[in-house]
């Protein structure tokens, strides 16, 4: 696999070599603002001059104008790594607008260059990350730390959360569901159904394949033992 870059007219266009077959590549344009007195005008206009002096032309703008407090799918990040393919380039104004924490733009970069294979342009930061250039040195260091940074994260999450834990046992807190509690199932909403069914002597295989035509013979099996069970009585 390689890239192949062949000028047309006054912009460039993008194939990706698969199994001898030319794919055409996208160029997407990621811009987000964190609060209605930001515009998307100033990130645009980077991206844009940027296109201009590689003489490339964009695809598609991925563009959402709300707070970082929002969810990821919110933000459209989902979207966006739906859409793009290995090979695609994805340019962002800055790596502020990929996320709202060190942890979460790591982790987009970390899914779009190691699981995506995409290529990520950050401008501000001049910082071209593309996962087949393979000849910089540069690029395999950059790729390398970002790699580590990412790791790194995830085990202080890690980290944080057996403190937090920990904490709370020695505090006396006991964690988990209370007992005699049963947690919410597929077969609640036929419950008295599969009650009445069950207690007329109708086999369990039947009621899944016959009457309930969903759900598995084990499962079925696991919640009326559930159901069943005596709960022990307050202290």
């Amino acid at each position: 696999m390689h890239v192949k870059v062949s000028k047309t007219g006054t912009f460039t266009a993008h194939f990706y070599l698969i199994a001898n077959l030319p794919v055409l590549l996208m160029i997407f344009g990621y811009v987000r603002v964190s609060t209605s007195a930001q515009s998307a005008e100033s990130q645009k206009s980077l991206i844009a001059r940027y296109l201009v002096e590689h003489r490339w032309t964009l695809d598609e703008w991925i563009e959402v104008e709300m707070s970082s407090r929002r969810t990821a799918g919110q933000r459209r990040l989902p979207e966006l790594l739906a859409k793009v393919a290995a090979g695609d380039t994805v340019i962002v104004s800055e790596l502020s607008r990929l996320g709202r924490s060190l942890r979460e733009v790591l982790g987009l970069i970390e899914e779009l260059i190691h699981q995506k294979r995409c290529r990520l342009i950050l401008v501000k930061q001049g910082l071209d990350l593309d996962p087949q250039n393979h000849r910089d040195m540069t690029h395999k260091i950059l790729l390398t730390i970002f790699a580590m940074l990412a790791e790194l994260e995830r085990d202080f999450v890690s980290e944080r959360t057996k403190e937090g834990l920990r904490s709370r046992r020695e505090q006396g807190i006991v964690l988990g569901k209370p007992k005699g509690v049963v947690q919410r199932s597929m077969y609640d909403a036929d419950r008295e159904r599969i009650l009445h069914l069950h207690a007329l002597g109708v086999p369990l295989a039947a009621i899944v394949d016959v009457h309930l035509k969903y759900g598995k013979y084990l499962s079925l099996k696991n919640y009326l033992a559930k159901l069943q069970r005596p709960t022990l009585p307050a202290a």
